[in-house]
């Protein structure tokens, strides 16, 4: 049975940089907020149903998602938020059990994304890696990357989940502190999770 690990960390922590990492050593990696995007630009059915619920804003006139004016909707809405996610999920879901089955051949695969319950929680992963990283060095990256102020970052970050929460759902932490070598704790818990050990 092919083994799926969850990976997720909050914005800054450095998650996309341990899965390229990964990726180089031919793991497959399914970045489920990229594929989300994609499908609520490409999929018919869900750009119709996501139309269904918040309106013809939605989309641009180019047909283009309208994310910010759809973030602008559901931000003090949670019912709305709630019937939002009700609609894309369960199409990311079945979008990524059909990239499992295209990728059998490799020793295990990675899954991204930046929510994320405990391994076996409702969910098809067989282990969870949180990635860590100390919050003012997350912010000085995000705001690097971004052009972002700090102001809106820390926002962000107020509104995930906090690090300890995430820790504890953690079965493999990977330190992104700028100390410790991301290489070689990526190739050490690669071994683990190639040799079965875990």
């Amino acid at each position: 049975m092919q083994k799926i690990i969850g990976i997720t960390g909050g914005i800054g922590s450095g998650k996309s940089l341990i899965c390229k990492i990964f990726s180089t050593m031919n793991i497959p990696v399914y970045d489920a907020d990229s594929r989300a995007k994609s499908l609520m630009n490409n999929d018919l059915v869900l750009k119709s149903s996501i139309q269904n619920l918040l309106g013809e804003q939605a989309y641009t006139p180019a047909g283009e998602y309208n994310r910010p004016w759809v973030a602008s909707q559901v931000f003090n809405n949670p019912d709305l938020l709630k019937q939002l996610n009700s609609i894309v999920h369960p199409r990311v879901r079945e979008d990524s059990q059909a990239w499992v089955k295209q990728h059998s051949n490799a020793p295990f695969l990675l899954y991204e994304a930046a929510l994320m319950k405990a391994a076996g929680d409702g969910n098809m992963f067989d282990k969870v890696i949180v990635v860590n990283a100390p919050i003012d060095l997350r912010i000085k990256r995000v705001m690097k990357r971004d052009k972002r102020s700090e102001k809106e970052i820390r926002d962000i970050i107020a509104r995930q989940i906090s690090d300890e929460e995430r820790l504890k759902i953690a079965d493999f932490v990977i330190e992104n502190n700028d100390k410790q070598s991301v290489l070689e704790q990526v190739l050490g818990l690669y071994e683990v999770l190639q040799a079965n050990k875990n």
